[in-house]
Parts: structure tokens; C-alpha cells; sequence
């Protein structure tokens, strides 16, 4: 299921959801012109590498310019190709705008860091020895869901469902969209689990990071209420304040 819109009208202009987009692509053009190994590299240094953070947390130095733990922050900007960006910052427009009003800029800045990186350790914790960089914006985008069903599950989501070559197009109810893709996030990663060593090659060749996008929906849903979604306050103030 692919979102198109939500009916769930904001009051302020979502700048920090702008601006995240904005560094997002951006980031992603300085990767087109980056060579193979250029591209490598960069990765290699902003991107989250399970050894190289482990042997961090071990007290051994990987002679890398940026602090491991500092990946954790830089991965949640790069992508990997056009799809990967795209659907991520699709995600984040049509969710995270709410999401922005009802906690406030500053909140909403320190929520969307924190359930990213809540969500590279997710993913970490399965293969701490992993030499595969992980990276993307998932992870924290996941977050916003997760605070998103708690604060608006009855919002209708247009939604197209591909049916062979016609797609049809519905208005979904937010806990049902955002519910499927949680339970086929989780779904598919205690599938790889059921195999032996399934995360272990999952790592070694690349994939999909679905305890990260499960990690962070989680996550999201704890953080949210901690950080005052469901505080009028915040919504009040976010009403007729707008910077």
C-alpha cells in the first residue's frame, strides 16, 4: 500500500518536516556524483558499521575522522537510491507534519533524532559484527508512525492498492494502514529469525532493515506520549505560534 495524502488538515508551516526533507534530498544529489568508490567511502564513514561501532563501544579505535557514535546521526540522511529516498521522505510529508505541530519544532527535532537512532541500535543489536553499512531515514520516519496511530488512528489515509495492473485507490483509517505496515515490518523480520543465521547473511549481502523500521515504531510510540503529543499545551501553543 502506497500513502498519497492524509485528511488531517495543520495550522502551522511544518518547517522542520521541510527542512529534513530538503537535507535528505540534497544529501542524496551529492551522492550522484560521487564515483563507486567515493560513494563507498562515504558510506563506510557516515553510515552506521556494526563492527566499527562495536569495537566503539569496546574502547578500540577505528581510525575513522567521525566518531562511531556520531553514525548514528549522520545515517539517517543517506540513502541508497532514488526509491529509498523517494518513499522515505513520501512518508515523512504526508506523517510527519502533524506529528511536527503536535509536539512543537524543538520536540519534534529531538523526537525524530532519538527514535532514529533507537532505531539503528534495533538493528545493530541483531548483527553487532556486521561490515555492511546501514543507513536511511526508516528508522526515524517509523517513529513518526508509531506516534502518529497513537495520536490520530481514526484519520482517513488515501491510499492506493495496486491490484494487477489497475490500481485502486481507498481511504484507509490510520490504525489500519499504519497497523498492516507495522505487523509486515515485524512479520518479516521474526520470519528471518526462523532460519538459521538468516540475519547473519541478511547483513553480509544487504537488505532491508526491518528491525530498524519496527525498532523505531516502537519507539515512536513510546517517546511520543513522554514528550507531550497528548498535551493541549503543546497544540495550543503550536496553534498561533509559527516560526
Amino acid at each position: 500500500m502506497v500513502p498519497l495524502k492524509d485528511e488531517n488538515p495543520i495550522h502551522i508551516t511544518p518547517i522542520v518536516t521541510y527542512v529534513l526533507i530538503g537535507l535528505n534530498f540534497l544529501i542524496f544529489l551529492i551522492e550522484l556524483m560521487l564515483s563507486p568508490d567515493q560513494l563507498n567511502n562515504f558510506f563506510h564513514l557516515f553510515a552506521v558499521v556494526p563492527q566499527e561501532l562495536s569495537a566503539s563501544f569496546n574502547g578500540i579505535s577505528v581510525d575513522q575522522p567521525v566518531p562511531e557514535f556520531l553514525t548514528l546521526f549522520s545515517s539517517q540522511f543517506l540513502h541508497a537510491s532514488f526509491i529509498h529516498v523517494g518513499f522515505n521522505m513520501l512518508f515523512l510529508w504526508i506523517f510527519g507534519n502533524n506529528i511536527e505541530e503536535e509536539l512543537g519544532r524543538v520536540k519534534f527535532i529531538i523526537f525524530y533524532l532519538a527514535c532514529g537512532v533507537l532505531a539503528a541500535l534495533s538493528q545493530y543489536a541483531l548483527a553487532t559484527g556486521s561490515a555492511i553499512p546501514s543507513l536511511g531515514a526508516s528508522g526515524a520516519i517509523a517513529g513518526v508512525m508509531g506516534a502518529y496511530i497513537l495520536k490520530f488512528p481514526n484519520v482517513r489515509i488515501l491510499t492506493v492498492i495496486p491490484l494487477g495492473i489497475f490500481p485502486y485507490v481507498v481511504r484507509v483509517p490510520a490504525f489500519l494502514f499504519l497497523g498492516f505496515w507495522f505487523v509486515q515490518q515485524a512479520f518479516s523480520g521474526i520470519s528471518m529469525l526462523e532460519v538459521q543465521t538468516a540475519v547473519g547473511e541478511m547483513m553480509n549481502q544487504g537488505g532491508v532493515a526491518y528491525w530498524a523500521h519496527a525498532g523505531g515504531f516502537i519507539f515512536g510510540a513510546i517517546l511520543a506520549p513522554i514528550l507531550g503529543i497528548f498535551s493541549d499545551t503543546t497544540s495550543n501553543e503550536n496553534s498561533v505560534v509559527d516560526w
